[in-house]
């Protein structure tokens, strides 16, 4: 029985010490239910306590020191490598707190053979539900956010958010969702390989539930797995945004041809337009025109 199986939960840390103590006091409720568990937490070089903070909690986490900056899924394979192939990965956000029985919920979804990642309900700070539902990105979404905007496409279902409350009620297959907080089996893991480390962070996750599910297995959302997320910085820290916007393109153009691909760079860049007013918004609009030299930069100016 999965529940029975080996389960790992990895984290990611960045100079996360202000959030890692409440998500590692978190997880023996979290896990409840689930079985044996350990706990893998896989440091990006912080230049804070996140890893003295994790060596002295009573979670006892294996720590893994990157020596460098080397981004999320170079992080994430990193501790895949140190797991049983049998363990159950279970990859969460330094700045989450698990709910009582959140793992329990997801493996319960993983008994199905064809299911090979299960996501949970995500909440906010102020209690209501994230929306972290999301659609294969088309023609038809960017479009839709860039003349519509993001949240009136998420509302009715044009955009790449899924943003109709009703749809985080119950269980449902998805394309995907955001990786704050996301289950593997063993079996899709193993289809699926190594996270793509040249996304360096956003459209890692993208790109893995893709091949899941070019697999052949199903991403399962399940509600009633439960998990309190704060955010991260992409949408006020111009940095961020301009590489979540250069991922997006880069993703897309691996699977689209070059005319759908400058009409996605023609979408992105008629939303950054009509916000421009926002430092953020200007950061996506250089990204837009050089995807390739936005990566390159935020690599070469990263803290290493």
């Amino acid at each position: 029985m999965p529940g029975q199986a080996p389960l790992t939960a990895v984290i990611v840390t960045f100079n996360s010490s202000a959030m890692l103590p409440g998500l590692l006091d978190s997880i023996s409720a979290g896990v409840e239910g689930a079985g044996p568990y350990q706990v893998i937490v896989v440091d990006n070089n912080s230049r804070d306590a996140s890893v003295s903070i994790a060596r002295q909690h009573p979670e006892k986490p294996i720590v893994i020191e990157m020596g460098s900056n080397a981004g999320y899924a170079a992080a994430i394979n990193a501790a895949m490598d140190r797991m049983d192939r049998n363990s159950y990965l279970l990859v969460l956000n330094p700045d989450l707190r698990m709910h009582p029985g959140a793992a329990k919920a997801l493996l319960k979804r993983l008994e199905d053979p064809t299911v090979g990642i299960a996501v949970p309900r995500n909440y906010k700070e102020d209690g209501s539900t994230a929306k972290t539902i999301r659609q294969e990105p088309t023609l038809r979404g960017v479009w839709a956010e860039a003349v519509l905007g993001g949240h009136r496409a998420a509302r009715l279902g044009y955009g790449e958010v899924m943003g109709n409350p009703a749809l985080y009620e119950s269980e449902q297959s998805v394309d995907w969702a955001t990786g704050s907080a996301l289950m593997v089996s063993p079996a899709a893991r193993t289809a699926a390989g190594k996270w793509d480390e040249s996304f360096f962070l956003y459209s890692e996750e993208v790109d893995y539930q893709r091949r899941v599910r070019e697999a052949g297995f199903k991403i399962i959302y399940e509600p009633n797995a439960k998990v309190m997320h704060k955010g991260g910085d992409s949408g006020v820290n111009p940095k961020l945004f301009a590489l979540l916007t250069a991922n997006r393109i880069r993703y897309f153009r691996r699977h689209h041809g070059p005319v759908s691909t400058l009409l996605f760079r023609a979408a992105i860049g008629l939303g950054g337009i009509a916000r421009c007013r926002r430092e953020v918004h200007r950061a996506g609009l250089k990204s837009v025109l050089n995807p390739e030299g936005t990566v390159v930069n935020f690599l070469a100016n990263r803290p290493v």
